[in-house]
């Protein structure tokens, strides 16, 4: 069976997220030469940490020991090893691009967590050099990977809903309520950062994949607080947006809404969706994340013995093959299952040799909706797609 070595660039929250996924592999999936088995074995072979803590180098190799990980690496020394397969790329915004340029220009395959770039043409950039060279290149939208969001794929897929009317896709945090609360990175445009391009690239993502390309967009940006502290206790003129939404429509008439903030307080990790047809309807929450709500329209709805109304369709861990259904398929699941689905996916698809999904050209067509929704919002008017 063959193995995938992987080098994992970066190693804040998202790098020991996907580690953590790497790792429990075995646990979720089958794995073998089975049928409905994954046909590969994987492994971090090396981890490049910040410049930061690069500055204890023996308290960063005991970092990465700590959790399995043998080496620590440069960027270079990661991209120039003729023994990695995958680079996995997990540090900040801007620094995606010339990474991922780099890794495929070198022939390796490409993981990039989102969003793959800070501009579209970098994106698309990307996209051209990763067919030109042949590589397996994927873009992380774990959200496509939890069981209640590929259930609702399939009842779309089986026309469950009918023809698409409208919808409704919100992804809300608190993190910027607090003026006093330090900025970070991802608030700051310098590093690509705002709400939309947080957040964004999630429910833009979903809306895509469940409902259909966008034919037009029309934004609106939000900052409430126009300063916030530094972590000196200095003041740090706000940059990027807080919090963002959209108006807009797919290419089959299809109308919605798209919100992202970081301003709704309690909110912790509030990713919702619902989509509205003529036969039906689908809503989901990420903080109920064992069940998907669908209305069957179609159902008998008479005054008395009808039993037309909302189902609360129990995902929980039933995935199909080739998961082991590890712990158990009643056990409720959480954010992180979407993470080891996304994992296992990509690394099928390098082991292969197949087009990832979702893919470079699926990250790059969130960049290109964000960057019209930014127009709009600049000008004051609707942005048309196609």
């Amino acid at each position: 069976m063959r193995k995938l070595r992987i080098g994992l660039i970066g190693f804040g929250f998202m790098g020991k997220t996907h580690l953590w996924a790497i790792h429990n592999l075995p646990f979720f999936y089958r794995m073998g030469d089975a049928p409905n088995a994954l046909s590969f074995e994987a492994e971090v072979a090396a981890v490049c940490l910040s410049p930061r803590a690069m500055t204890d180098p023996e308290a960063a190799l005991a970092e990465a020991a700590r959790y399995g990980i043998p080496r620590i690496a440069t960027e270079e020394e990661l991209i120039a090893d003729p023994s990695i397969d995958v680079i996995d790329i997990c540090t900040p915004n801007p620094r995606h691009y010339d990474t991922a340029r780099r890794a495929i220009l070198a022939g390796k395959h490409v993981l990039c967590e989102k969003p793959l770039t800070v501009t579209a043409a970098e994106a698309d950039e990307l996209v051209a050099l990763a067919r030109e060279r042949g590589v397996v290149c994927g873009t992380v939208f774990n959200n496509r990977h939890l069981a209640p969001v590929m259930r609702a794929r399939q009842l779309i897929d089986e026309g469950r809903l009918g023809q698409i009317l409208s919808f409704d896709f919100s992804y809300r945090h608190n993190s910027c309520i607090d003026p006093d609360r330090h900025a970070g990175w991802k608030q700051m445009a310098d590093f690509g950062g705002g709400t939309l391009a947080d957040l964004g690239p999630h429910v833009i993502d979903l809306c895509h994949y469940l409902c259909g390309e966008l034919s037009w967009v029309s934004g609106h940006a939000q900052i409430a607080f126009p300063t916030h502290k530094k972590s000196d206790g200095g003041e740090w003129a706000t940059d990027a947006d807080e919090a963002f939404y959209l108006l807009c429509g797919t290419s089959d008439g299809a109308c919605g809404s798209i919100t992202v903030s970081k301003l709704v307080q309690g909110a912790n990790d509030e990713l919702t969706f619902t989509i509205n047809g003529t036969r039906g309807s689908l809503s989901f929450s990420l903080m109920d994340p064992n069940f998907l709500s669908f209305y069957d329209a179609t159902a008998e709805g008479s005054p008395i013995g009808g039993v037309r109304g909302y189902t609360r369709i129990e995902c929980v861990g039933r995935y199909p093959a080739p998961a082991s259904g590890f712990p158990t398929v009643k056990a409720p699941v959480g954010w992180l299952r979407g993470h080891i689905g996304s994992m296992a996916n990509y690394l099928s698809s390098v082991a292969a040799g197949t087009p990832a999904s979702p893919s470079f050209e699926d990250g790059a067509y969130v960049q290109r909706i964000m960057e019209a929704a930014r127009r709009s919002a600049d000008e004051g008017r609707e942005v048309r797609l196609c």
